[in-house]
Protein backbone atom coordinates (compact mmCIF):
# COMPACT_ATOMS: atom_id res chain seq x y z
CA UNK A 1 0.00 0.00 0.00
CA UNK A 2 2.65 2.15 0.62
CA UNK A 3 4.70 1.61 -1.99
CA UNK A 4 1.51 2.39 -4.58
CA UNK A 5 0.99 5.59 -2.59
CA UNK A 6 4.92 7.34 -3.49
CA UNK A 7 4.06 5.62 -7.18
CA UNK A 8 0.53 7.92 -7.13
CA UNK A 9 2.66 10.67 -5.85
CA UNK A 10 5.36 10.08 -8.46
CA UNK A 11 3.25 9.80 -10.96
CA UNK A 12 1.62 12.65 -9.89
CA UNK A 13 5.23 15.13 -9.96
CA UNK A 14 6.19 13.56 -13.39
CA UNK A 15 2.55 14.55 -14.01
CA UNK A 16 2.94 17.89 -13.07
CA UNK A 17 6.71 18.44 -14.87
CA UNK A 18 5.06 17.65 -18.41
CA UNK A 19 2.37 19.96 -17.73
CA UNK A 20 5.33 22.65 -17.41
CA UNK A 21 6.04 22.16 -20.53
CA UNK A 22 3.59 21.55 -22.68
CA UNK A 23 1.42 24.18 -20.80
CA UNK A 24 3.67 26.96 -22.86
CA UNK A 25 2.90 24.94 -26.07
CA UNK A 26 -0.43 25.04 -25.64
CA UNK A 27 -0.52 28.73 -24.52
CA UNK A 28 1.39 29.61 -27.94
CA UNK A 29 -1.13 27.40 -29.86
CA UNK A 30 -4.31 28.85 -28.57
CA UNK A 31 -3.40 32.60 -28.75
CA UNK A 32 -1.28 32.07 -32.34
CA UNK A 33 -2.39 28.74 -33.82
CA UNK A 34 1.50 28.15 -34.25
CA UNK A 35 2.39 24.67 -33.09
CA UNK A 36 5.85 24.95 -32.10
CA UNK A 37 8.09 22.11 -32.87
CA UNK A 38 11.08 23.84 -31.50
CA UNK A 39 9.40 23.99 -28.06
CA UNK A 40 11.25 21.06 -26.69
CA UNK A 41 14.68 22.89 -27.50
CA UNK A 42 13.75 25.62 -25.54
CA UNK A 43 13.15 23.38 -22.46
CA UNK A 44 16.84 21.94 -23.28
CA UNK A 45 17.85 25.79 -23.13
CA UNK A 46 16.53 26.23 -19.52
CA UNK A 47 18.84 23.06 -18.41
CA UNK A 48 21.72 23.91 -19.99
CA UNK A 49 21.12 27.37 -19.01
CA UNK A 50 20.50 26.62 -15.48
CA UNK A 51 23.38 24.37 -15.41
CA UNK A 52 25.74 27.02 -16.32
CA UNK A 53 23.77 29.49 -13.97
CA UNK A 54 23.93 27.25 -11.00
CA UNK A 55 27.76 26.64 -11.11
CA UNK A 56 28.05 30.33 -10.69
CA UNK A 57 25.53 31.63 -8.57
CA UNK A 58 23.41 28.98 -7.15
CA UNK A 59 20.74 26.87 -8.28
CA UNK A 60 18.14 29.42 -6.68
CA UNK A 61 19.56 32.58 -8.43
CA UNK A 62 19.30 30.06 -11.47
CA UNK A 63 15.89 28.93 -11.11
CA UNK A 64 14.90 32.44 -11.82
CA UNK A 65 17.20 33.53 -14.19
CA UNK A 66 17.10 30.98 -16.92
CA UNK A 67 14.03 30.76 -17.36
CA UNK A 68 13.86 34.63 -18.20
CA UNK A 69 16.84 34.06 -21.14
CA UNK A 70 14.57 31.39 -22.05
CA UNK A 71 11.81 33.88 -22.58
CA UNK A 72 13.78 36.73 -24.17
CA UNK A 73 15.16 34.41 -26.86
CA UNK A 74 12.07 33.03 -27.76
CA UNK A 75 10.53 36.75 -28.13
CA UNK A 76 13.38 37.65 -30.41
CA UNK A 77 13.01 34.80 -32.42
CA UNK A 78 8.90 35.50 -32.88
CA UNK A 79 9.91 38.68 -33.70
CA UNK A 80 12.82 38.80 -36.06
CA UNK A 81 12.06 35.18 -37.61
CA UNK A 82 8.23 33.83 -37.41
CA UNK A 83 6.45 36.49 -37.53
CA UNK A 84 7.91 37.00 -41.05
CA UNK A 85 6.32 33.91 -42.36
CA UNK A 86 3.71 34.04 -40.11
CA UNK A 87 1.45 35.46 -42.95
CA UNK A 88 2.15 32.62 -45.29
CA UNK A 89 0.41 30.09 -43.06
CA UNK A 90 1.07 26.65 -41.04
CA UNK A 91 3.70 25.19 -43.20
CA UNK A 92 6.20 27.68 -43.31
CA UNK A 93 5.33 28.13 -39.51
CA UNK A 94 6.47 24.52 -38.98
CA UNK A 95 9.24 24.29 -41.37
CA UNK A 96 10.70 27.43 -39.42
CA UNK A 97 10.68 25.51 -35.90
CA UNK A 98 11.44 22.61 -36.84
CA UNK A 99 14.94 24.08 -38.35
CA UNK A 100 15.28 26.30 -35.20
CA UNK A 101 15.43 23.05 -33.34
CA UNK A 102 18.19 21.67 -34.93
CA UNK A 103 20.05 25.06 -34.81
CA UNK A 104 19.57 25.00 -30.96
CA UNK A 105 21.00 21.32 -31.30
CA UNK A 106 23.74 21.78 -32.63
CA UNK A 107 25.11 24.95 -30.56
CA UNK A 108 24.21 23.09 -27.59
CA UNK A 109 26.93 20.31 -28.60
CA UNK A 110 29.23 22.79 -30.14
CA UNK A 111 29.21 25.06 -26.83
CA UNK A 112 28.62 21.74 -24.07
CA UNK A 113 29.92 18.73 -25.82
CA UNK A 114 27.56 15.77 -27.18
CA UNK A 115 27.77 14.05 -23.72
CA UNK A 116 25.51 14.53 -20.54
CA UNK A 117 26.84 17.79 -18.19
CA UNK A 118 27.15 17.40 -14.38
CA UNK A 119 23.96 19.21 -13.77
CA UNK A 120 22.52 17.77 -10.06
CA UNK A 121 20.10 18.32 -7.54
CA UNK A 122 20.82 20.73 -4.92
CA UNK A 123 22.00 19.40 -1.73
CA UNK A 124 18.99 21.37 0.20
CA UNK A 125 16.69 19.53 -1.74
CA UNK A 126 18.00 16.05 -1.80
CA UNK A 127 17.31 13.13 0.70
CA UNK A 128 13.55 11.95 1.24
CA UNK A 129 10.75 14.34 1.85
CA UNK A 130 9.11 11.73 3.93
CA UNK A 131 8.77 8.06 4.41
CA UNK A 132 5.67 5.26 4.75
CA UNK A 133 6.23 2.51 6.35
CA UNK A 134 4.22 -0.44 6.72
CA UNK A 135 4.38 -1.48 10.55
CA UNK A 136 3.94 -4.84 11.54
CA UNK A 137 0.96 -4.80 13.18
CA UNK A 138 0.10 -1.42 13.02
CA UNK A 139 0.14 -0.84 9.53
CA UNK A 140 0.49 2.41 7.67
CA UNK A 141 2.41 5.07 9.06
CA UNK A 142 3.83 8.61 8.13
CA UNK A 143 7.51 9.06 9.12
CA UNK A 144 9.07 12.31 8.65
CA UNK A 145 12.48 12.50 6.44
CA UNK A 146 14.10 9.12 6.09
CA UNK A 147 12.06 7.96 9.18
CA UNK A 148 13.23 6.14 12.41
CA UNK A 149 15.80 3.71 11.74
CA UNK A 150 14.42 1.42 14.87
CA UNK A 151 11.33 1.26 12.41
CA UNK A 152 12.83 1.49 8.69
CA UNK A 153 16.40 0.05 9.51
CA UNK A 154 16.76 -3.97 8.49
CA UNK A 155 16.42 -5.66 11.65
CA UNK A 156 12.96 -4.30 11.47
CA UNK A 157 11.56 -5.82 9.07
CA UNK A 158 8.77 -3.44 7.51
CA UNK A 159 8.31 -1.69 4.49
CA UNK A 160 9.33 1.19 3.90
CA UNK A 161 9.53 3.62 1.17
CA UNK A 162 11.03 7.13 0.75
CA UNK A 163 9.29 9.56 -0.93
CA UNK A 164 12.40 12.61 -1.82
CA UNK A 165 11.82 16.09 -1.53
CA UNK A 166 12.74 17.64 -4.92
CA UNK A 167 9.82 15.65 -6.56
CA UNK A 168 7.78 17.20 -4.42
CA UNK A 169 9.48 20.35 -4.94
CA UNK A 170 8.81 19.84 -8.69
CA UNK A 171 5.04 19.28 -7.93
CA UNK A 172 5.16 22.93 -5.73
CA UNK A 173 6.96 24.79 -8.90
CA UNK A 174 4.12 23.47 -11.21
CA UNK A 175 1.11 24.13 -9.06
CA UNK A 176 2.91 27.61 -8.26
CA UNK A 177 3.15 28.23 -12.45
CA UNK A 178 -0.46 26.94 -12.80
CA UNK A 179 -2.10 29.35 -10.05
CA UNK A 180 0.43 32.03 -11.61
CA UNK A 181 -1.23 31.41 -15.08
CA UNK A 182 -4.74 31.42 -13.93
CA UNK A 183 -4.65 34.43 -12.27
CA UNK A 184 -2.86 36.43 -15.28
CA UNK A 185 -4.89 35.17 -17.44
CA UNK A 186 -8.32 35.68 -15.73
CA UNK A 187 -7.64 38.73 -12.98
CA UNK A 188 -5.43 40.99 -14.56
CA UNK A 189 -5.73 43.85 -17.31
CA UNK A 190 -2.92 41.58 -19.04
CA UNK A 191 -4.76 38.26 -19.28
CA UNK A 192 -7.73 40.29 -20.34
CA UNK A 193 -5.85 41.93 -23.60
CA UNK A 194 -4.60 38.83 -24.23
CA UNK A 195 -7.97 37.03 -24.24
CA UNK A 196 -9.67 39.50 -26.42
CA UNK A 197 -6.63 39.94 -28.93
CA UNK A 198 -6.85 35.74 -29.60
CA UNK A 199 -10.72 36.50 -30.09
CA UNK A 200 -10.76 39.96 -31.52
CA UNK A 201 -7.46 40.87 -32.70
CA UNK A 202 -8.96 43.53 -35.00
CA UNK A 203 -11.07 45.08 -32.59
CA UNK A 204 -8.35 44.86 -30.04
CA UNK A 205 -5.65 46.95 -32.03
CA UNK A 206 -8.71 49.40 -32.87
CA UNK A 207 -8.49 49.91 -28.98
CA UNK A 208 -4.92 51.04 -28.56
CA UNK A 209 -3.27 47.85 -27.80
CA UNK A 210 -0.20 46.53 -29.99
CA UNK A 211 -1.65 42.81 -30.77
CA UNK A 212 1.75 41.93 -32.82
CA UNK A 213 3.61 43.10 -29.22
CA UNK A 214 1.24 40.28 -27.33
CA UNK A 215 1.85 37.52 -29.34
CA UNK A 216 5.72 37.96 -29.20
CA UNK A 217 5.06 38.19 -25.78
CA UNK A 218 2.79 35.32 -25.20
CA UNK A 219 5.47 33.73 -27.16
CA UNK A 220 7.99 34.63 -25.17
CA UNK A 221 6.29 33.64 -22.07
CA UNK A 222 5.48 30.04 -23.56
CA UNK A 223 8.93 29.43 -23.89
CA UNK A 224 9.78 30.70 -20.51
CA UNK A 225 7.43 28.01 -19.40
CA UNK A 226 9.51 25.52 -21.08
CA UNK A 227 12.61 27.11 -19.72
CA UNK A 228 11.25 26.50 -16.61
CA UNK A 229 10.50 22.59 -17.01
CA UNK A 230 13.88 22.52 -18.16
CA UNK A 231 15.22 24.02 -14.84
CA UNK A 232 13.44 21.85 -13.07
CA UNK A 233 13.78 18.87 -14.82
CA UNK A 234 17.21 18.86 -16.47
CA UNK A 235 18.63 17.95 -12.94
CA UNK A 236 15.85 15.53 -11.73
CA UNK A 237 16.83 12.93 -15.03
CA UNK A 238 19.67 14.07 -17.33
CA UNK A 239 20.86 17.11 -19.88
CA UNK A 240 22.19 16.30 -22.44
CA UNK A 241 21.88 16.92 -26.30
CA UNK A 242 18.97 14.37 -26.66
CA UNK A 243 16.95 15.71 -23.81
CA UNK A 244 14.61 17.97 -26.06
CA UNK A 245 13.87 14.39 -28.79
CA UNK A 246 13.26 12.30 -25.89
CA UNK A 247 10.42 14.53 -24.36
CA UNK A 248 9.30 16.35 -27.82
CA UNK A 249 6.90 13.32 -28.99
CA UNK A 250 5.60 12.61 -25.59
CA UNK A 251 4.61 16.37 -25.46
CA UNK A 252 2.50 16.43 -28.60
CA UNK A 253 0.77 13.61 -26.97
CA UNK A 254 -0.20 15.95 -24.08
CA UNK A 255 -1.39 18.91 -26.10
CA UNK A 256 -3.35 16.32 -28.54
CA UNK A 257 -5.17 14.11 -25.80
CA UNK A 258 -5.85 17.08 -23.56
CA UNK A 259 -6.94 19.39 -26.89
CA UNK A 260 -5.23 21.51 -28.60
CA UNK A 261 -5.43 25.08 -27.23
CA UNK A 262 -6.77 24.11 -23.80
CA UNK A 263 -4.68 24.48 -20.77
CA UNK A 264 -7.49 22.42 -18.43
CA UNK A 265 -6.93 19.75 -21.21
CA UNK A 266 -3.40 19.53 -21.15
CA UNK A 267 -3.12 19.80 -17.22
CA UNK A 268 -5.97 16.61 -17.30
CA UNK A 269 -3.85 14.57 -20.39
CA UNK A 270 -0.33 15.36 -18.18
CA UNK A 271 -1.77 13.84 -14.74
CA UNK A 272 -3.05 11.06 -16.79
CA UNK A 273 -0.27 10.30 -18.80
CA UNK A 274 2.49 11.17 -16.11
CA UNK A 275 0.62 8.42 -13.96
CA UNK A 276 0.04 5.68 -16.70
CA UNK A 277 3.59 5.71 -17.57
CA UNK A 278 4.67 5.65 -13.49
CA UNK A 279 2.57 2.56 -12.92
CA UNK A 280 3.08 0.65 -15.96
CA UNK A 281 6.60 0.09 -15.70
CA UNK A 282 5.97 -1.79 -12.20
CA UNK A 283 3.20 -4.33 -13.52
CA UNK A 284 4.57 -7.30 -14.82
CA UNK A 285 1.46 -9.05 -16.29
CA UNK A 286 0.85 -10.43 -19.66
CA UNK A 287 -2.17 -11.46 -21.58
CA UNK A 288 -1.02 -14.82 -21.70
CA UNK A 289 -0.08 -14.67 -17.68
CA UNK A 290 -4.21 -13.38 -16.94
CA UNK A 291 -5.23 -16.41 -19.17
CA UNK A 292 -3.44 -19.11 -17.62
CA UNK A 293 -4.44 -17.64 -14.06
CA UNK A 294 -8.10 -18.16 -15.29
CA UNK A 295 -7.75 -21.30 -16.40
CA UNK A 296 -7.75 -20.95 -20.13
CA UNK A 297 -5.76 -23.46 -22.59
CA UNK A 298 -3.38 -21.28 -24.42
CA UNK A 299 -1.42 -22.99 -27.12
CA UNK A 300 2.40 -22.31 -26.66
CA UNK A 301 3.14 -22.93 -30.09
CA UNK A 302 0.47 -20.84 -31.40
CA UNK A 303 1.88 -17.75 -33.48
CA UNK A 304 0.12 -15.11 -31.40
CA UNK A 305 1.18 -16.49 -28.07
CA UNK A 306 4.87 -14.50 -27.72
CA UNK A 307 2.38 -11.19 -28.54
CA UNK A 308 0.04 -12.44 -25.76
CA UNK A 309 3.77 -12.99 -23.28
CA UNK A 310 4.24 -9.11 -23.54
CA UNK A 311 3.61 -7.72 -20.40
CA UNK A 312 2.64 -4.48 -19.47
CA UNK A 313 6.15 -3.00 -18.26
CA UNK A 314 7.41 -3.74 -21.53
CA UNK A 315 4.68 -1.76 -22.97
CA UNK A 316 4.82 1.67 -20.88
CA UNK A 317 6.32 3.68 -23.61
CA UNK A 318 4.02 3.09 -26.06
CA UNK A 319 1.34 2.99 -23.99
CA UNK A 320 1.12 7.02 -24.40
CA UNK A 321 0.22 6.49 -28.22
CA UNK A 322 -1.89 3.75 -28.03
CA UNK A 323 -3.51 6.28 -25.28
CA UNK A 324 -3.25 9.10 -28.36
CA UNK A 325 -4.32 6.87 -31.18
CA UNK A 326 -7.68 6.05 -28.41
CA UNK A 327 -8.67 9.75 -28.57
CA UNK A 328 -8.35 10.41 -32.34
CA UNK A 329 -10.72 7.88 -32.95
CA UNK A 330 -13.37 8.13 -30.32
CA UNK A 331 -12.64 11.71 -29.29
CA UNK A 332 -10.91 14.19 -32.08
CA UNK A 333 -10.57 17.44 -29.86
CA UNK A 334 -9.44 16.13 -26.92
CA UNK A 335 -10.61 15.75 -23.47
CA UNK A 336 -11.52 18.89 -23.21
CA UNK A 337 -10.49 20.60 -26.53
CA UNK A 338 -13.22 23.12 -28.00
CA UNK A 339 -11.33 24.65 -30.78
CA UNK A 340 -11.17 23.91 -34.54
CA UNK A 341 -9.26 23.89 -36.80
Amino acid sequence: METFFVFFLNGISYGLLLFMLSSGLTLIFSMMGVLNFAHTSFYMMGAYFAHALAGALGFFPALFLAPLLVGVLGAAFERYSLRKVHVYGHVPELLVTFGLSYVVLEVVRLVWGPANVDYRVPESLSGPLFTLANIKGQGLSWLAGAGNAAICGPAAGNSCTQFPIYRGFMALVALFMLGSLWLLLTRTRIGLIIQAALTHPDTTQALGHNVPRVMMGVFGGGCALAGLAGVIGGNAFVTEPNMAASVGAIIFVVVVVGGMGSLAGAFLASLLIGLIQTFAVVIDISAASVMQSLGSPVSFDHWAYPLLKITVSQMAPILPYLLLVLILIFRPKGLLGTREE
